[in-house]
């Protein structure tokens, strides 16, 4: 008899033993999040409860090395998770991506350091932090990852006005992030800070900061249009005293361990995207279930079998089809070894790609609205839950518009580039 086919296996193909197991873990986890999906929906709420289940499963160490306790997986790994988690609660998944990025503030500093980005004085400070924000992973703890502001900046995707001061005692963090998940219920706040009198990226620094720290506050409830189990509604820091062993401040430490990631900002951004393409595919089959199953009272034929249904369905088969595609390709391009292409092309390709799915993803979502008509249009149903958690990402980091306009700028600026040369003026 053939083993049933886990969740994370409709998005990686080939996985291995360790994969697998890892996997497991997840899919034991997925009843628990659909269970409690629309009640997070409805109340706009994280449901509490998530966090001791995840943590109980060791999932919370997911993408950590064995070495540092935890799982030892891969973007592969989590890209199965988030998009296994996606078909049963999109803002669980969301939140449990978040969590997981924090592990990139481990594992490129370390992968900085062992290809001599920094000197030898410099090695011990990096290492201890990076080391620290893994073993808090792996021994449980929720981190949430908190860098969005509402600052906005015409040249970049993320602008940093939060202040670290220097104090006596360690630092002083003074701010507001807009966006974040879990927050008033990650156990930590990563937080990215300016340090006050460095100019430029190269004074980008990182806290981990306790969530009941005096002077950390909530911002108001998120009541947002998707996600809305996420607790998405940033912090205030006040004043708040983060000692020395819970800083990242060297100088252009940050810069530096960026530059060992494969493509996107940290590495891991297609684990978003898979968050969507989950929740895409579950809408999908919700539609195709109810079309099939459901019949016409004149002729007693599915619903599914009308020429109009049947335009629908290949259009949200296509678009789904496109999601997948798009978010293999990135995956092969962040994961292979060696790597297939440059990190500039490789960076492009994100660009286009975080764009190219969630466009997709919301179309399918669009077309399950139009195929189920009013019956199946309700703000409690999977299909609107569904609609409005996927219009998120369309605006979610960056918009389509903007990666292709980047995109764009790339391409035309290398053949510009390659338009002229210097010669030696003939004599």
């Amino acid at each position: 008899m053939t083993a049933q086919r886990l969740t994370g296996e409709r998005l990686i193909d080939g996985m291995t033993p360790a994969e697998l197991d890892r996997a497991r873990r997840v899919e034991s986890v997925l009843p628990a999040l659909r269970e409690a999906a629309a009640r997070a929906d409805a109340a706009g709420e994280f449901p509490r409860g998530h966090v001791a289940l995840l943590r109980e499963n060791g999932l919370l160490g997911l993408v950590v090395p064995e070495e540092y306790g935890g799982l030892g997986g891969t973007l592969r790994d989590l890209a199965a998770a988030t998009y296994a988690m996606g078909t049963a609660c999109p803002s669980t998944a969301l939140a449990y991506f978040f969590h997981n990025t924090s592990a990139s503030r481990g594992l490129l500093p370390l992968e900085a350091v062992r290809a001599g980005l920094f000197d030898d004085a410099e090695v011990p400070e990096v290492t201890a932090f990076a080391e620290r924000v893994l073993k808090v992973m792996a021994g449980g703890s929720w981190l949430g990852n908190f860098a969005s502001e509402s600052v906005k900046s015409s040249e970049a995707n993320i602008a940093i006005a939060t202040t670290a001061r220097r104090t006596a005692h360690g630092w002083r963090l003074y701010g507001e992030k807009s966006f974040g998940c879990a927050t008033g219920v990650a156990d930590l706040y990563l937080v990215t800070a300016r340090l006050d009198g460095v100019d430029g990226a190269d004074g980008l620094a990182l806290f981990l900061v306790e969530r009941e720290a005096p002077g950390v506050s909530s911002r108001a409830p998120w009541n947002g249009i998707g996600m809305r189990g996420s607790a998405n509604h940033g912090i205030r820091l006040d004043g708040v005293t983060v000692p020395d062993d819970d800083a990242l401040t060297l100088p252009g430490a940050f810069t530096r361990m960026l530059r060992m990631s494969r493509g996107s900002f940290v590495g891991n951004q297609l684990a978003i995207a898979a968050v969507y393409t989950g929740a895409a595919q579950a809408v999908y089959d919700h539609t195709l279930d109810r079309l099939t199953t459901q019949s016409f009272a004149d002729t007693g034929r599915p619903i599914a079998t009308s020429p109009m249904h049947q335009v629908l369905i290949g259009d949200m088969t296509q678009r789904l089809e496109t999601a997948y595609l798009w978010l293999r390709r990135q995956l092969e391009l962040e994961t292979s070894e060696p790597p297939l292409r440059p990190k500039p092309d490789v960076f492009r390709q994100w660009r286009l790609g975080k764009g190219s799915v969630t466009e997709a993803c919301f179309d399918v979502a669009l077309g399950a609205l139009k195929a189920c008509g009013t019956s199946g249009a309700t703000l409690d149903g999977i299909i609107g839950r569904t609609l409005r958690d996927l219009a998120m990402g369309l605006v979610m980091t960056f918009p389509a518009e903007r990666g292709r306009l980047e995109a764009a700028k790339m391409v035309s600026d290398d053949r510009a580039n390659a338009l002229f040369a210097t010669v030696e003026r003939g004599r």
